[in-house]
């Protein structure tokens, strides 16, 4: 049976037992998609099909998600987001703005029908590589970015035992925390997140997400996407977005401003939100991605996680090598040194404009 890809795409061959079929999601299978990701265990909360609204309406991308199925049943899903810019190139990944991407499948027929998908799909769009972010290694003969890194920790059932597991000279930061009488709240909005978080970014010299992105990250993931703000009296001091999926927690945008370095803000904040997951009875922590050689990877080492290595992996298709779109790439160094040095307000409008090229 041949596979069904989006009008204008290369086909690629069904399976050998002509039983996979691969074809792009459409709107009815939104239901179907989510079912599946969630109780595969390869899955993430990125491989969610929620993202699909989000990426094209906060930034404008296009999409091409596709599916495998066998006798009407879903059997893989492979998110794929189409990057066309002027200044950081024609990339085609699975998934930019997240940590983690690649194939879910139910076995190596559906697995290979999507690789192969995917392929046919970068050669006809002409991008300059498709890119996998895979937590296991798919493609040994593939160039792959040691850059990246996750951090993730089972959760103790009691907060207790929580914070004795935190080394010591990190515990005595989240007990400064809290001896500065901070305390965290559940927002409904992302306003003050957005105070907290853009003046964190700032502060990197790295341009910021739309205020549009995150609330439509919270309207479409509802109680699965959750802002947790750390507030000393009536100041905002820090506050981090996070995600859940299945038994873990996520927190993937964080950040204080000016007044949290005083108050350990962002120390207390990450175990608030480790304290209310373990009373949610959570079993996992998951930290995110960091690169090598940085400060959020030395920040999390010191919480007593060890990292991960993640497997970025490039097909190449007009690029001779691979792409090195991150602040540690050398060339941008003096626009991060700049960034740093513009109002708070002027970056907050320029940067949106910046940031959804990259990825």
């Amino acid at each position: 049976m041949p596979t069904e890809l989006p009008q204008g795409h290369a086909s690629v061959p069904a399976s050998a037992a002509g039983e996979v079929r691969i074809r792009a999601a459409s709107s009815n299978d939104a239901a179907r998609w989510d079912a599946f990701v969630l109780t595969h265990p390869e899955a993430t909360f990125f491989h969610r099909i929620g993202w699909k609204r989000v990426i094209e309406q906060a930034f404008g991308h296009r999409s091409h998600y596709l599916l495998a199925e066998r006798a009407g049943a879903i059997v893989g899903v492979l998110p794929l987001v189409e990057i066309k810019s002027r200044l950081f190139g024609h990339s085609l990944g699975s998934l930019p703005f997240c940590a983690y991407g690649g194939i879910v499948a139910a076995d190596a027929d559906a697995r290979r029908g999507l690789d192969q998908a995917a392929q046919a799909l970068a050669r006809t769009l002409k991008v300059g590589a498709l890119e996998y972010r895979n937590q296991v290694a798919q493609h040994a003969d593939w160039p792959a970015k040691d850059l990246y890194v996750t951090f993730k920790k089972a959760i103790e059932p009691e907060a207790e035992a929580n914070m004795n597991a935190i080394p010591r000279k990190q515990r005595a930061m989240v007990r400064k925390g809290i001896k500065a009488g901070l305390t965290g709240e559940i927002d409904h909005d992302t306003t003050r997140f957005f105070q907290a978080y853009s003046a964190s970014v700032h502060r990197l010299g790295t341009p910021v997400f739309s205020r549009k992105f995150f609330q439509l990250l919270k309207d479409e993931f509802g109680d699965h996407c959750e802002v947790l703000t750390i507030v000393l009296g009536e100041q905002v001091i820090a506050s981090v977005m996070s995600f859940y999926f299945r038994d873990e927690v996520l927190p993937y945008y964080g950040g204080g401003v000016d007044a949290a370095r005083a108050v350990a803000g962002n120390d207390f904040m990450y175990w608030e939100l480790m304290r209310r997951a373990c009373e949610r009875g959570l079993k996992v922590f998951d930290f995110g991605r960091s690169k090598r050689g940085t400060g959020s990877f030395d920040f999390k080492k010191n919480w007593g996680f060890e990292p991960t290595p993640l497997h970025y992996e490039y097909f190449l298709v007009s690029d001779s090598e691979v792409p090195e779109i991150n602040p540690l790439n050398p060339k941008y160094r003096l626009f991060i040194q700049a960034w740093k040095k513009m109002p708070l307000a002027v970056a907050n409008v320029i940067g949106p404009h910046i940031v959804k090229n990259l990825g």
